[in-house]
């Protein structure tokens, strides 16, 4: 069980005699003695006897959850009445909808949006078809699309399923930098239909964002969306991952006095994730990389390697090392989790080189466990929000987006990322700098402006854009 947060929040409408001064202690202590967090009480009716008091509280899970509601049920003088589950109420009938950004109130406004008026646009953009970025949705809207196969921890859900990630997908767009997202939840795993149906589809979008495709079919999706499509195409699970972590990475060197070019990093995990990390990393210079998956440490003569695998097998571990993963951390300077739970415990940290630095991303459950590895590591990073440095996504993809959106660039390279790495780590000044804050908050007001103002610059200068003097 995790420790109790917002996502397993529930609220308890309960009903409490009118002269009994100590029921609200009783209950926040019986909250407490269950493992539960207090979040929130609010007197709903007190003019009636009994009363009527909503209580949220915070739990790790679902059974824990249930588990504190007995223990309130079961103080004296307490009945409880109903039990809501916050986080299913905040999804109920979606998280998203569409407005009008004009007007709509006389004969004239019809006119110029609709029709005779918005004849004259169309022809215009037949005339000159990067127009529509200009005069049409496309300019500020991106597709948010995915098969279902991959989605967060629960493997292959399928797109109904899948969608309510992907509302909350567009819902972070919007938020963090006004872009107007849309779930294209496809109902098909075959990766020419993927691609057809995407093709079919851009011309309402400015970009697409691929999100939760299984590997490795995701890596050969993306590439020929690219090839084929004039927009930027970008697979955050791959990428948005691996900026964020190179970003978080620079600010933990500075803090052991290491360099980029100096260092061993171990990685445990060679899907998605593995692989555009394993390529950012070594874009900028890393002095090594030893990735491991299940079966242990990847080298070119591997048997039954996929494409992806073979790459990374080819273009690291320049010291042919072989072995476990506990084989790959032994002397490192870095580890870098993207697999799964539990792969290391606390006291192999103690192998690696001084002062190591641990990346275990896996989520909800790290490679190892974060408090633990505190006890040997310099710096200790995570996918939870629980805990410090906080390896999110949503630092990266609304600023990267922004960016390409505002250049209007026909794709993301990945000097792009880089750029946008470089610029996220910045964010964070010398003097804030400590081993519990190398990566800012996703509300830093800051983050999304200064990555899609680093994408933008990087866009026109390569001129990988539809208008390259704007």
């Amino acid at each position: 069980m995790t420790s109790p947060n917002a996502s397993y929040s529930i609220t308890m409408r309960l009903q409490l005699a009118a002269d009994d001064a100590g029921a609200v202690g009783r209950v926040t202590t019986a909250i407490g003695e269950a493992g539960g967090a207090v979040a929130a009480m609010d007197f709903v009716e007190t003019a009636t006897d009994p009363l009527t008091v909503d209580v949220t509280a915070n739990a790790g899970d679902s059974d824990h959850a249930e588990r504190i509601r007995d223990a309130v049920d079961g103080v004296d003088g307490v009945h409880v009445h109903r039990v809501s589950d916050r986080t299913f109420l905040m999804h109920l009938k979606g998280k998203l909808e569409v407005n009008p950004t004009v007007p709509l109130k006389t004969r004239d406004d019809l006119s110029m949006a609709y029709t005779p008026g918005v004849a004259r646009v169309c022809l215009a953009i037949a005339d000159e078809p990067d127009d529509a970025r200009r005069l049409t949705i496309k300019g500020n809207t991106v597709a948010i699309v995915t098969d279902g196969t991959a989605v967060l921890g629960l493997g292959d859900i399928g797109p109904t399923a899948a969608l309510p990630v992907m509302e909350g997908k567009a819902a972070l767009f919007k938020r963090f930098a006004g872009i107007d997202a849309w779930p294209v939840c496809l109902d098909t795993t075959d990766v020419d239909e993927i691609v057809r149906t995407v093709i079919a589809l851009a011309p309402v979008y400015g970009g697409i964002n691929l999100e939760d495709i299984s590997a490795p079919r995701c890596f050969e999706v993306e590439e020929r969306l690219r090839e084929a499509l004039d927009i930027p195409v970008f697979h955050d699970d791959q990428h948005g991952t691996a900026i964020v972590s190179l970003a978080a990475l620079h600010n933990a060197l500075r803090l052991v006095d290491k360099r980029l070019e100096d260092i061993t990093v171990a990685m445990s995990g060679a899907g998605a994730a593995g692989v555009a990390i394993a390529k950012l990393l070594l874009r900028e210079g890393v002095g090594d990389i030893i990735v491991a998956d299940r079966k242990g440490i990847l080298a070119p003569d591997g048997a039954g390697l996929d494409d992806s695998k073979r790459w990374l097998a080819e273009h690291t571990n320049t010291d042919g090392r072989t072995g476990s993963l506990r084989d790959a951390i032994r002397g490192a300077d870095v580890f870098i989790g993207v697999s799964g739970p539990n792969v290391l415990d606390p006291q192999d940290i103690t192998t690696m080189a001084a002062d190591p630095i641990v990346f275990a991303l896996a989520n909800p459950d790290p490679e190892i466990d974060p408090l633990g590895a505190r006890e040997h590591a310099a710096v200790v990073a995570t996918g939870r929000s629980d805990y410090p440095n906080q390896i999110n996504n949503v630092l990266a993809f609304p600023g990267i987006f922004r960016g390409a959106l505002d250049a209007r660039a026909t794709a993301i390279t990945e000097d792009m990322k880089v750029a946008a790495a470089r610029a996220l780590a910045d964010v964070i000044t010398p003097d804030e700098l400590r081993d519990t804050y190398i990566i800012p908050s996703p509300f830093n007001d800051r983050v999304a402006q200064v990555v899609a103002e680093a994408v933008r610059d990087q866009a026109r200068q390569e001129q990988v854009t539809a208008d390259p003097a704007r």
